[in-house]
């Protein structure tokens, strides 16, 4: 059901749970109304619908990937970054092609898992 609505990013979400999977250990996973939560003994990676731009900047068939890291990524790929604790930032990424899930963003997912894991 999450993904109602939501069909084309399917695709993508499979190869990047796949991915998540066989790169990282002791990789949970739970699934919400809104959003689908990847954790090990912390969350630090989200994959949701948010609308972290504009409407019509955002392509059909995208997921959005939110990622905890403990310090600014500056990068045209983040759509919108914050910093709700100090020493969390919070970055959000629009994924629309499995070509978005190469090794600049997995590198990304593994500073947020070991930040994660970290605390």
């Amino acid at each position: 059901m999450f993904f109602d609505g939501h069909l084309k990013a399917l695709e993508i979400f499979r190869i990047f749970e796949d991915t998540l999977y066989e790169t990282f250990p002791n990789v949970n996973r739970r699934i919400q109304k809104t959003q689908i939560t990847f954790y090990n003994a912390h969350v630090f990676a989200c994959v949701s619908f948010a609308h972290v731009r504009r409407k019509c900047e955002l392509p059909d068939g995208y997921m959005v990937i939110t990622l905890g890291l403990p310090a600014p990524l500056f990068s045209d790929r983040v759509a919108a970054r914050s910093q709700p604790y100090p020493r969390r930032w919070t970055h959000h990424i629009v994924v629309s092609g499995p070509d978005d899930l190469d090794e600049e963003l997995f590198s990304w997912v593994g500073e947020a898992y070991a930040f994660a894991d970290a605390k």
